[in-house]
């Protein structure tokens, strides 16, 4: 099966859960709870690494990265579809706040959080 698209995700995500009668221990803490998991196991392969070791990651570190983010998709994944969140639509909510957060005049070239931008 091919996803191309983040509704197809979404419904693959419910299939499988459902196929395997996961949605008991499917709640909203749970997912937030292994999200965090997934996230901090994504930055295992980049301890000890220098900023520019981990550009340049060696293939089977890049593998590990890339089953991590995917880890990590799929439960932000499960979590929207629990919650009936629109992903695309809360990203691009969230853009549009952050573009008024963080102006290109102010923001430009430097990573200065955005209350203490002058």
């Amino acid at each position: 099966m091919t996803i191309s698209t983040l509704p197809q995700l979404a419904e693959a995500v419910r299939s499988f859960g459902r196929e395997r009668d996961w949605q008991r221990y499917h709640t909203p803490k749970n997912l937030a709870a292994a999200l965090i998991v997934e996230a901090a196991e994504l930055l295992e392969p980049f301890q000890w690494l220098t900023p520019e070791e981990s550009i340049d990651l060696p293939e089977a570190k890049r593998e590990a990265v890339r089953q991590e983010m995917a880890d990590v998709l799929i439960y932000l994944v499960s979590l929207a579809n629990y919650l009936d969140i629109d992903l695309l639509k809360a990203a691009e909510d969230k853009l549009a706040i952050n573009a008024r957060k963080y102006p290109v005049e102010k923001a430009k070239g430097n990573a200065t959080k955005y209350d203490e931008l002058i």
